[in-house]
């Protein structure tokens, strides 16, 4: 094959890596859409001051949690669904989609009635030792219960817009995601600040926008799935047809993706509380306002995962185990080179804090520029250890994030986090700066992990069965 004549190369040919974008461009695009929508809601929800923006951020920060689990139990699901596209296997496809669709809609359906219950004291524990905690509980508190009903239609339509990425067809959930984006962004301009003759809703109107637009997502999906219906294609009412050995074999691999997602996000979690107490709500706007920014440059970490899913785990699918060694390499090369790019022009975008951010206090914008520096010059780093759980992921092989993540996490991030809030009177941006540097450890137990080949594996080939 003359893509892998030059087996041991570090970087592919050109024709490698336009076939990785190919897959990957539009799944950054929809990424950097709905991150610049984010900003977006940012930009509006700052002009409202630092208390309110703070309040709809923690409980975001919250809703992280979330996200990474949601995606973490769809992404068990897409590992099986990429292998069984490359071993053109329909029923595997489908299995792998209801696998998706339950786990999903049960995680969110939970959340759920968690937001209803008790949002006030998930925004308490957030922002514990902050000066203006009481006033980010008052507005935080009915945003979180308020937007919490988006929940079950996202995980709904999160299994059906990442089963179309990882069959190669990433196109479909970009155009519907702009949909529902400018959707989302035309109410949060009617109804945050009560333009067309619309009430005045503030936070709560940003709450309702998120919420309708999220609808009109779902709708799209429904209606495309069942007009084009894809490989994976299951009417809603088998979709509790599994065939369940196959669901509990990936419900095994699923619970160590979360135990590893699971470690990691109540990590940065607990980081998030303890610079949340450095400060009043300057100090959780500022941070928040920083990540906004960043998110839209985290796209590169999307298209990582999702390229590396179709391409390496299409080659196992297809038993094709030293095309995907080789390829694997490849992709982890280029992630540096695309973290690194990527981070130039984040930091870059510094200058445009005060533009984008201009009522937000002057002490905030400072905190927001000190943390763009920061994840500029980690992004490169970021984007090699995504990649290495890419390939991992790619090929079954979930132990390796319960290594390298519970691992550093337990021993060297959450004490280091803890030591830095207690012991020293230091800012959240070196805090964070300096406990960061435990993912270089990350990186290099990862290294060793891979040499290791355990992700080589074919998981859509059958199982012989003895005599």
């Amino acid at each position: 094959m003359n893509q892998l004549q030059n087996q041991k190369s570090l970087f592919g040919p050109a024709a490698f890596y336009r076939e990785v974008l190919a897959v990957a461009v539009p799944v950054m695009l929809q990424q950097l859409i709905q991150s610049l929508v984010s900003l977006v809601d940012n930009f509006m929800v700052a002009g409202l001051g630092d208390a309110k923006m703070a309040s709809v951020n923690v409980a975001n920060q919250v809703n992280f949690v979330y996200f990474v689990l949601m995606f973490t139990l769809s992404g068990a699901g897409g590992i099986y669904m990429s292998q069984y596209r490359g071993a053109g296997d329909k029923d595997g496809m489908q299995q792998a989609f209801r696998f998706k669709a339950i786990m999903t809609l049960g995680l969110s359906a939970l959340y759920f009635s968690i937001c209803q219950m008790m949002p006030d004291r998930l925004i308490a524990v957030m922002t514990m030792g902050n000066a203006a905690q009481s006033e980010i509980i008052a507005h935080g508190a009915g945003y979180l219960r308020m937007v919490s009903w988006l929940f079950i239609p996202m995980g709904l339509s999160q299994a059906i817009g990442s089963a179309f990425r990882e069959i190669g067809r990433p196109t479909v959930p970009l155009v519907i995601s702009v949909v529902a984006t400018l959707v989302n962004t035309f109410l949060n301009w009617i109804l945050i600040y009560g333009n067309l003759g619309a009430p005045r809703l503030e936070i709560m109107g940003a709450a309702m926008a998120t919420n309708i637009a999220r609808g009109v997502e779902l709708v799209a999906f429904l209606v495309y799935v069942h007009w084009t219906k894809p490989p994976f294609y299951v009417p809603l009412l088998r979709i509790f047809k599994a065939r369940w050995p196959l669901f509990r074999e990936i419900l095994g691999k699923s619970g160590l993706m979360v135990m590893s997602e699971a470690t990691w996000v109540v990590s940065e979690t607990i980081m998030t509380a303890l610079y949340n107490g450095r400060g009043g709500a300057e100090v959780v706007a500022g941070m928040a306002a920083g990540w906004a920014v960043a998110n839209v440059f985290f796209l590169v970490f999307s298209g990582i995962h999702v390229s590396t899913g179709v391409v390496v785990g299409g080659m196992l699918g297809a038993d094709r185990l030293d095309e995907a060694r080789v390829k694997a390499r490849w992709i982890m090369s280029g992630a540096v080179v695309a973290g690194a790019v990527v981070a130039i022009v984040q930091a870059a975008s510094i200058l445009l804090v005060p533009v984008v951010f201009m009522n937000l206090s002057h002490e905030a914008m400072e905190v927001t520029r000190g943390l763009l520096i920061v994840i500029s010059a980690y992004l490169p780093l970021w984007s090699l250890l995504n990649s290495q759980f890419a390939v991992s992921r790619a090929g079954g092989d979930m132990m390796m994030g319960v290594v390298v993540d519970v691992g550093v996490t337990v021993v060297l991030f959450i004490p280091g986090a803890f030591a830095l809030a207690l012991l020293t009177p230091m800012g959240p941006v070196l805090m964070f700066a300096i406990v960061k540097t435990t993912d270089f450890a990350k990186w290099y137990i990862a290294w060793l992990w891979l040499k290791k080949e355990r992700w080589v594996h074919n998981l859509a080939k059958p199982v012989p069965v003895a005599d």
